[in-house]
């Protein structure tokens, strides 16, 4: 069971990469009527969540071969996402439009980008430098 486990991580941190590049392509490249039901979007977050969604893909099949850059990737993509939500505060704080819902989209992916973080970090580095 230990051994499947950093396979099954890669396969849900694939489905939400997946799922995360569909959701933030469409909306930059305004595919399927998305952009207009998602409302008041701020680009920059989608631009990060675009990012991330890369950093995700490569970070799964880092987890899929158990290699040390995997955590480098996610911590990348942690801080991707953290630097975003700061914008967003001070892009808030200046006016600007949003919608309530993104802060806690991006709240909810940054934890559980820490939550892959820490699982490649004990998975894989820690066996590692054992």
């Amino acid at each position: 069971m230990r051994k499947l486990f950093p396979s099954v991580l890669a396969f849900l941190l694939a489905l939400f990469g997946l799922l995360t590049l569909f959701l933030s392509t469409s909306i930059i490249f305004d595919l399927f009527d998305i952009r207009i039901r998602e409302g008041q979007y701020v680009l920059f977050v989608v631009v990060a969540n675009f990012i991330s969604s890369l950093l995700y893909l490569l970070a799964a099949y880092g987890f899929f071969l158990k290699r040390k850059w995997t955590l480098h990737l996610l911590a990348a993509s942690a801080t991707v996402l953290c630097v975003a939500f700061f914008t967003l505060l001070v892009y808030i704080y200046a006016g600007g439009l949003y919608e309530t819902k993104t802060i806690g989209a991006l709240i909810f992916r940054i934890l559980l980008t820490f939550g892959f973080t820490g699982s490649a970090y004990l998975l894989i580095n820690k066996k590692i430098t054992k």
